[in-house]
């Protein structure tokens, strides 16, 4: 079956075109003009990506963000942003929140579409990679069943943060470049500011709680995992 895409936009005109372009994709595309009927949705039917706008009439789309996120059934649904404002305390704060990806109005469908195919396609990348990795004896990564284990309880991630965690723990004390992380997460497609990494990895950080002393900051440099 193709993928779900559920567009959350007051602008029907806007939902019009994405939608048309989605399709040509060959998505599937169930558009929404307000959270509250999106939030009844999600109760039949989850999507497979989430394009979220931040001006909604009924709720702010960071509080959709955060709400989504929130929920264990549902952190790991990727979600791209529209926003109409440029500021980058914008884009932060939506990254904070776990969004994977985030386009400014005005914006090319085309290039929504692309964005959208990125992240699906990254999240849906194989490796031979191993299956499970240990990081001292705190943290355990479950590579095929995309889990994170911190002093053996489960701790949920954002699809990205879990893809960078994966990413350093995958070569012990290297150290990887911000540019070399945001190229293992979206690859060509990436069009980004260079703080988002800084981002997701003070998120994951948070969320290893005692384990996140093993991710290092190397000054001018990147991050690496030091046991």
């Amino acid at each position: 079956m193709n993928k779900l895409i559920a567009i959350i936009e007051d602008e029907p005109d806007i939902v019009e075109l994405v939608s048309i372009n989605l399709k040509k994709a060959n998505f599937q595309v169930e558009g929404f003009e307000n959270a509250e009927s999106f939030f009844r949705f999600l109760k039949t039917r989850q999507p497979d990506l989430i394009i979220l706008d931040l001006m909604l009439p009924d709720m702010d789309g960071f509080e959709v963000c955060k709400a989504l996120k929130s929920q264990k059934r549902y952190t790991t649904i990727p979600i791209i942003m529209l926003t109409a404002k440029a500021e980058e305390t914008e884009k932060i704060l939506g990254l904070e929140l776990g969004a994977d990806d985030y386009v400014t109005k005005p914006f090319s469908p085309k290039e929504l579409v692309a964005r959208v195919k990125a992240v699906l396609r990254r999240l849906g990348t194989k490796t031979d990679e191993p299956i499970h990795i240990n990081i001292g004896e705190t943290i355990f990564i479950d590579t095929e069943k995309l889990e994170v284990m911190v002093n053996n309880k489960k701790i949920d991630l954002t699809s990205t943060e879990f893809k960078i965690l994966n990413l350093l723990a995958s070569k012990k004390g290297f150290v990887f470049s911000r540019e070399s992380i945001l190229e293992h997460l979206w690859g060509n497609e990436k069009i980004v500011i260079d703080r988002t990494v800084d981002v997701h990895i003070k998120h994951l950080r948070e969320k290893l709680g005692e384990g996140a002393r093993f991710i290092k900051n190397i000054r001018g440099m990147g991050y690496k995992i030091e046991e």
